[in-house]
């Protein structure tokens, strides 16, 4: 029976290796032919998958992805070898048991994963690693399970990190829960955890904050109590509040406290607002260095850094610091000691200071300001738009002369700038490079604005040839032409469209304006305005009062005469980051 078998084995093998020779030599014969016709047979090769030109970048990014993620974990494991160790421990976190391990720099967590037969690799291992940094935290609690009414002590449950993480433009908290029932095992953590972020020194502990309680919708006291202190207070950032009662409350208060004990200055208002309160800073910095503000003077930086918590319609100094306009975003960058360094301008008449400012409007934006105020008891939102209209329909311009010192080159300046941190006095720095230039005609509007000025309408900005920083400022005159041309200028702004492609606008990059009006028209008010059709090709009609209307940051200024501007780099730290990228997004304004 054995011998049977082992035969059948043998011829089954050599029937098998017979098969996979005639398999590799013979060619495929068609099951209705039993003759050969002496014709060679094509070899059927399988259908190859087209692949288009999308799936292959995609495949390419696959393989990015991958080789990036590779990278990482090489990069991972290195410093995993080289960073010194400073505790180590098992939580659990999102409800997986993880080996914990802090280090100089970064809070780093691993899945305790069973054993297996084989092994874990080391890759495997590096793979589920995750981690965090430790610049990324600004808080620690220890997190407590308590009754109703409990105060204090509680059911120990852990420790909690609070995570600084961005989305987009956007800057958000996030909690990271360690969890351990064990009282001293996380006291241990939470010590060392304190002491790091104890040696932050860049991170602000006691803040002067100021409130605008009529800002927009009136809804500044809403947005600091509810959004605002809670992150104040969990970051352990002490703070004392005043709420304004009138305009210029917090001008003179800046004038009068004592600003030491502080390690910053907020406002939680619009672009008004934001323009007093950092009028108020930059004033008392010249009191403080006992320069004459009635007299051509250079300014002194600001003693203490700017915060914005944006409150208003526009908020364009907030945006063009931040990069959007949410509060929470403001509130983290304070939080995070994130510093930027940003360029002010100086307005005098007569050598004597009228104020300090990011950027201004004379012409139509004045005039579309001061009609606005005139109507505070409006919605904002139709009282901006109302303004925008009866200002188009009573649309004329101004004669003036435009005396500039123009940049030749903006960027090689502001890097030889940078080097030179700003010791010498700009104005000589530029008066040897370029030659005084002026203009003069009929203009609608001429904006000098020394920041982007980004803001929801106006997504790639006011001014989007210049920078917070860079030492410059732009002067933008729109000359005379007819109200359907203009308004199609001011939609450009809502648009990707360049806004300057008009022969009627023209655009500098300059270092200091004369601004000098030619004829005596001055602001009407709304009866007269009403009753007067005017027509933008003609000259301005006289006016019996003699005041200019200046649209600063959004606040309304008036000057009777000539009016002077100069750009002073980076004279305020503001809290907030360069925005250099815009939004791609498009709006269009209602009103127009």
């Amino acid at each position: 029976m054995s011998e049977t078998s082992r035969r059948s084995a043998t011829v089954l093998n050599a029937w098998s290796g017979t098969l996979e020779d005639l398999q590799q030599q013979a060619q495929p014969v068609s099951p209705d032919s039993t003759v050969n016709t002496g014709k060679k047979k094509k070899k059927t090769k399988p259908p190859q998958r087209s692949v288009s030109v999308p799936q292959l970048f995609a495949l390419e990014n696959v393989a990015d992805s991958e080789a990036e993620e590779r990278r990482t974990r090489e990069k991972l494991h290195t410093e995993r070898d080289t960073e010194e160790s400073i505790l180590r421990g098992i939580f659990k976190i999102e409800k997986k048991s993880c080996d914990v391990e802090l280090r100089a720099s970064r809070l780093v967590w691993t899945p305790i994963q069973p054993e297996t037969p084989t092994g874990t690799s080391k890759a495997g291992m590096l793979l589920n690693e995750e981690y965090v940094e430790l610049k990324e935290i600004f808080a620690v609690k220890l997190k407590r399970r308590r009754s109703v009414g409990q105060q204090k002590g509680g059911t120990l449950l852990g420790i909690t990190l609070f995570q600084c993480v961005k989305k987009g433009k956007k800057l958000k908290d996030h909690a990271i829960h360690l969890s351990n029932m064990s009282e001293d095992h996380c006291e241990v953590w939470f010590r060392h955890f304190k002491d790091i972020l104890n040696g932050f020194r860049d991170r602000p502990k006691f803040l002067k904050v100021f409130v605008n309680p009529n800002s927009h919708r009136k809804e500044a006291n809403q947005i600091y109590s509810e959004q605002i202190a809670p992150l104040f207070k969990l970051a352990g950032i002490n703070t004392a509040i005043t709420i304004t009662e009138y305009k210029g409350h917090a001008l003179s208060a800046l004038k009068e406290c004592d600003l030491k004990e502080f390690d910053g200055v907020i406002c939680v208002g619009g672009d008004g607002f934001a323009n007093e309160v950092a009028n108020g800073l930059l004033l008392r910095a010249q009191m403080d260095a006992g320069r004459d503000t009635d007299s051509i003077f250079t300014p002194v930086r600001a003693p203490l850094p700017f915060g914005i918590i944006p409150a208003g319609s526009t908020d364009i100094v907030a945006y063009s610091v931040q990069g959007i306009r949410h509060p929470v975003t403001a509130a983290m960058h304070i939080i995070m000691g994130h510093y930027q360094s940003v360029d002010v301008c100086t307005f005098s008449s007569h050598s004597r200071l009228l104020r300090f400012g990011f950027s201004a409007m004379f012409g139509f934006g004045g005039r579309t300001l001061a009609l606005a105020e005139k109507h505070r008891w409006m919605p904002s939102s139709q009282r901006r738009e109302f303004a925008v209209i009866k200002t188009l329909a009573n649309l004329k311009p101004e004669e003036c002369e435009l005396i500039f010192l123009p940049l030749k080159n903006p960027k090689q300046e502001a890097q030889k700038t940078t080097r030179s941190k700003l010791k010498r006095d700009s104005s000589n720095h530029f008066d040897t490079l370029d030659q005084w230039q002026s203009i003069q005609g009929l203009f609608l509007n001429i904006s000098i604005m020394s920041i982007p000025c980004l803001c929801s309408m106006a997504p790639r900005g006011l001014a989007p040839n210049t920078r917070l920083d860079n030492g410059s400022m732009s002067l933008i005159a729109v000359r005379n032409t007819s109200r359907a041309d203009f308004i199609k200028h001011l939609k450009r702004y809502g648009s990707l469209k360049n806004q300057f492609s008009f022969p009627f606008v023209e655009i500098y990059t300059v270092q200091e304006v004369k601004l000098k009006p030619l004829s005596t028209s001055g602001w009407a008010d709304d009866s007269s305005e009403e009753n007067v059709k005017f027509d933008s090709k003609h000259t301005p009609t006289i006016s019996s009062e003699k005041n200019y209307l200046w649209n600063i940051d959004g606040d309304l200024m008036e000057a009777s005469s000539e009016v002077n501007i100069r750009v002073h780099p980076r004279l305020i730290t503001l809290f907030g980051v360069t925005t250099e990228e815009s939004d791609d997004s498009t709006v269009k304004c209602s009103c127009i």
